[in-house]
Parts: structure tokens; C-alpha cells; sequence
């Protein structure tokens, strides 16, 4: 089924991808309207949106999607129910579709929905403990966004249409419009975990590794970026400023967080955490065609960086702990090398796929007329990006293997390998590919010499600093447990997973208790249930007495009989 699966969705992949070749050079938008059933005069329409941006977000879903399905018949060999896996991924990437290919709020809740459910039944797939709290996190903090969405559909109604397409000019001027447009900026911040929706994205490592690179690649959290790209008239109004603040803080907090995370998957997820944050930041800035470009270029090499994560943690018997590798590129050349191109995209190495995105965007920031501290959090968060990558390389790739019991780590998952080879190719020609056809004319920022070194120079400090921590003597001075408190709130996400399991369930769990105590340990037991419990019991026990077959028992109570009857009858 995996192979089948494979080449269906490749297939379709090459097909969409000219289709938006032949979309942008005609300039053409297409707008279906299917009528599914009509009765009398009511009918039921589905509506589909054909643009160049759908065909081209559809081929890059779909062949990130067969490489992770061709790249699961290996890794989950050893899998009992891999076609009920292969079956979830497959309905995992249907709803994608329908959330993409949707120009009306019903059908995109079908997508948007779906994606929820699935990637609750794929995080909890393993079934421990782990899964079910980090799957039940995944969907709860999702249901907020979902609760935002039907709000908007249900005020939608006041405009005769679910189509939002017709009404975006609305959006600007009517303020009830603007209502709907919170609406949808904060369903999207749950799905792609801005703050303070965080928590949630990491803890969806708990999933397959294939699922989380198709997950953290293009379709899970990128929906959120999508719809906004879609929405993109709304980014006049004062929660585009907001949503600025908010998605730079999420840049900085993930990015600080990747520095003192030592889980192999949990620093790639930060890593994603930090690009959604840039995609959201400069969307609420205005360029949204820049958003979409960075949102397919990531999708790139994040699925390939997920990829070499997971054959790295296949054969190092499931362990996912950095500070127990080193060494790899000696017994993992191939993987090693997949790796390093991906996370030197990431830091938008020159000619990879991240530089065209990254660059292109942090010029356009150094050209625009923002405050110092967005400014400060776009530049300083892409050093934290350069310098967590080079963190991970150094601990990873260099030196010795810490765990010498596992001496046999080789590139033989030769099925794996070549999924990681067709998203190697695109990593490294994906972003040129993308900026002759995305944009029509070549941009050229021209800023002074000072601000254009600016970019290559704090990416410079950031790699400097991710040796200077992976170096263990530096690391032993830094004496990180004397400030334990501040490692502690920046290592955990400034305390996000916290608020969103435990300081919720406090107080219900405290109340609770009281309530507990008060009525089901209180008087109400003492006086209720237990002293009805105690009565009863004395009442069967003197009912057992009286019924054993004890001869002064039945001479006592003929007596008693005898004088009641004589009573009876003198009276």
C-alpha cells in the first residue's frame, strides 16, 4: 500500500505543479461551484477556489506526502497495522486539500476539522501515557481555534454567504466584518501555536516521526498561515500589530528554548515554532506573498531535517537524547550530509532553499518603517536559529559516539535514504525554483553596507555561539544550575506547557477535592449514606439472629405472639 500510495500522490503532485506553472503564466483564477443536490428551491452548493497559490501549495503537500509515505514502508516495517497508519496520513492529506482548494468557511471547517481529528489519532498512534496527554493537549488547545471558527461562520450569516472571497473588500470598512476577521487571526494563531498557544507543538513529537514531518512540514500548523495569506486583506487593521508583537515573541521564546533543549525532535519542533513565528510576522507586516514563499520553502527542508531525525533516532535504537550522539557523520555519511544541508538551509546558508525566503524577508524588515524591538526580535531570533542548528551539528555530528554500546549505527535504510534524496534535490534548487515563478520580477533591496551585512554577520555570531555551548568545558563554567530558575522558565517555553496543563486543571482539581471533603468525607456521609449503611446492617443483623434455628428464639416469640393476640382480643 505504501508504494501504491507513493506514486498516486507523486503523480498528482507533477500534475499540480504544471497546472500552477500554466495558472501563473495565463493569470488565471478559476471558481467552481458544484451542486451537490437541490430540492425544490434549496440546493446545496460546494464551492472551489483555482488559483496559481492552490495549485502550488497542492503539489508541494502532496510530494512532501509521498516521500513521507514511501519513507514510513521502512521506517514502520516492524509495524503490525502500517495501512491503518498509511490510511490516517492519507485522510490527513485529504483534509489538507479541502482546506486549501475552499473559498467558503463550511467547507474549509470540513479541512480544518479533519486536521484536528487526525492529528489526534496520529500523535496518540503509539498508545502510552506520553501520546494520550500530548494528543489530548494537541486537540484541546486546537478546539480553541475551531470554537473562533464557527463563531465567524455563525456572523457570516448575517452577510447571505458562507464565501468569504465575495466580501474581503468588506473587511476593510465594516466593522462587523472586522469582527470576523479577529476571529479567523485567532483561529490561525492556535493552529500554527503562537503564543500563548504554544505549548501544544512540541508536545506533538509524541507522534511517528514520519507524521511529524509531514506535520511540521506543510499541513498541520501551516493552515493557520494559509488561511491568513488568504485573508490577506485584513492586514490594515490594528491586529495586524498585534499579531506582529505576538509572532516575534514567539520567534524569540522558541528560539531561546531550542538552546536548552537536549530532545533531537523537540529542538527541530522549536526550530518550527520559530518559522511560523517569522511567516506570521512578516504576514501582519503586509507581505504575504513573502509568507507564502517562506511557508513552501520551509516545507522543504523541515521535512528532510525531520527525515534524517528519524533515521538517526531508528538506528540509534529509539533514543532521542543529543548529548548520547556524536560522531554520526563517521556511521551515518549519507544521513549526516542530508542533515547538515537541511539545517545550513535553515540558517539561510547562501543558495540553499531557506536563503532566498529568509534573506529576502529580513531585507525587506531592514526597509520598512517598525519600531526597534520588532527589528531586535527578528535579527536576534535569526542568530538564535544559526546558533541552535549549529548546537545540534556539534553535538551530533562531532567527536565520539557517547554511547558506545551502540556500535553498529550504518546508512543502510536504503528506502529511506532515497525519500530523503528526492527532498535533498529540493532543498538545495527549491528556493531559486520558487522565486523566479512566485515573483514576477526579481526583487532587489538596496539598503546601506552596514544594514546589508547585517543578516550574514548575526548569522556569523549566532554559529559562534552554538560552538561556544556545545564545547562541554564551556559548558561546565557556564554553572547553568546556579541560575536555575531563569534556565528553567526559558528552557520551558517561559512556563507555557505549565499554563496550559496544570494552571488549568488547578483549580477544578481543588474545588473538586473540597468538594470531596465537604460531602463525600463530611457530615453529609456521616449523616447520608454511612448511617443509612450502619442501620441497615444492625437491622440484618438482628433479622439473622432471630432466624437461626434457636428454640428459645421460638419459645420467646410464640409467647410474645400469645400475649399481642390476648391484648387484641380483651380490648
Amino acid at each position: 500500500m505504501c508504494f501504491i500510495s507513493f506514486v498516486f500522490l507523486m503523480t498528482i503532485s507533477l500534475t499540480m505543479f504544471f497546472f500552477s506553472l500554466f495558472f501563473i503564466f495565463k493569470e488565471l483564477v478559476y471558481f467552481y461551484e458544484w451542486e451537490i443536490m437541490s430540492l425544490n428551491s434549496c440546493s446545496l452548493i460546494m464551492t472551489f477556489l483555482f488559483d496559481w497559490m492552490t495549485f502550488l501549495f497542492m503539489s508541494f503537500v502532496l510530494l512532501i506526502s509521498s516521500l513521507v509515505i514511501l519513507y514510513s514502508k521502512e521506517y514502520m516495517l516492524n509495524d503490525m497495522n502500517i495501512n491503518r497508519f498509511i490510511c490516517l496520513v492519507l485522510l490527513f492529506v485529504f483534509s489538507m486539500m479541502m482546506l486549501i482548494i475552499s473559498p467558503n468557511l463550511i467547507s474549509i471547517l470540513l479541512g480544518w476539522d479533519g486536521l484536528g481529528l487526525v492529528s489526534y489519532l496520529l500523535v496518540i498512534y503509539f498508545q502510552n501515557v506520553k501520546s494520550y496527554s500530548a494528543g489530548m493537549l494537541t486537540a484541546l488547545s486546537n478546539r480553541i481555534g475551531d470554537v473562533a471558527f464557527l463563531l465567524a461562520i455563525a456572523w457570516m450569516l448575517n452577510y447571505g454567504s458562507w464565501n468569504f472571497i465575495f466580501y474581503l473588500e468588506m473587511m476593510k470598512n465594516d466593522y462587523f466584518m472586522m469582527i470576523i476577521g479577529c476571529l479567523v487571526v485567532l483561529a490561525a494563531m492556535t493552529k500554527s501555536a503562537q503564543i500563548p498557544f504554544s505549548s501544544w507543538l512540541p508536545a506533538a513529537m509524541a507522534a511517528p516521526t514520519p507524521v511529524s514531518a509531514l506535520v511540521h512540514s506543510s499541513t498541520l500548523v501551516t493552515a493557520g498561515v494559509y488561511l491568513l495569506i488568504r485573508f490577506n486583506i485584513l492586514l490594515d487593521s490594528w491586529f495586524g500589530n498585534l499579531l506582529l508583537l505576538l509572532s516575534g515573541l514567539t520567534m524569540f521564546m522558541s528560539g531561546l528554548g531550542a538552546n536548552f533543549e537536549f530532545d533531537l525532535k523537540k529542538i527541530i519542533a522549536l526550530s518550527t515554532l520559530s518559522q511560523l513565528g517569522l511567516m506570521m510576522s512578516i504576514w501582519s507586516m503586509g507581505f504575504y506573498n513573502l509568507a507564502f514563499f517562506h511557508l513552501l520553502t520551509h516545507a522543504l527542508f523541515k521535512a528532510l531535517l525531520f527525515m534524517c531525525a528519524g533515521a538517526i533516532i531508528h538506528n540509534m535504537d529509539n533514543n532521542q537524547d543529543i548529548r548520547l550522539m556524536g560522531g554520526l557523520s563517521i556511521h551515518m555519511p549519507y544521513t549526516s550530509s542530508c542533515f547538515n544541508i537541511s539545517n545550513l538551509a535553515l540558517c539561510g546558508m547562501p543558495f540553499l532553499a531557506g536563503f532566498y525566503s529568509k534573506d529576502l524577508i529580513l531585507e525587506t524588515v531592514s526597509f520598512s518603517s517598525i519600531n526597534y524591538f520588532s527589528f531586535f526580535l527578528f535579527f536576534f531570533s535569526t542568530g538564535l536559529t544559526v546558533c541552535y542548528s549549529f548546537r545540534l551539528v556539534f553535538y551530533s555530528m562531532t567527536g565520539d559516539l557517547n554511547c558506545s554500546a551502540l556500535n553498529y549505527l550504518n546508512d543502510e535504510g536504503w528506502v529511506m535514504m532515497y525519500a530523503m534524496s528526492g527532498l535533498l534535490f529540493m532543498s538545495i534548487v527549491g528556493g531559486s525554483l520558487l522565486s523566479w515563478l512566485i515573483f514576477s520580477s526579481p526583487i532587489v533591496i538596496i539598503l546601506p553596507f552596514f544594514m546589508k551585512i547585517l543578516t550574514p554577520v548575526v548569522c556569523l555570531l549566532g554559529g559562534f555561539t552554538g560552538y561556544l555551548i556545545s564545547n562541554v568545558s564551556f559548558y561546565f563554567i557556564n554553572k547553568s544550575l546556579n541560575n536555575y530558575l531563569i534556565v528553567n522558565f526559558i528552557g520551558s517555553m517561559w512556563f507555557m506547557p505549565m499554563i496550559s496543563t496544570y494552571g488549568i486543571i488547578y483549580y477544578p482539581f481543588y474545588i473538586g477535592n473540597q468538594v470531596y471533603k465537604s460531602f463525600d468525607q463530611g457530615w453529609l456521609e456521616y449523616f447520608g449514606s454511612q448511617n443509612i449503611y450502619k442501620n441497615l446492617i444492625q437491622c440484618s443483623q438482628l433479622n439473622n439472629m432471630l432466624q437461626s434455628n434457636n428454640l428459645k428464639i421460638f419459645m420467646l416469640i410464640f409467647i410474645l405472639w400469645i400475649i399481642i393476640l390476648m391484648i387484641i382480643l380483651f380490648n
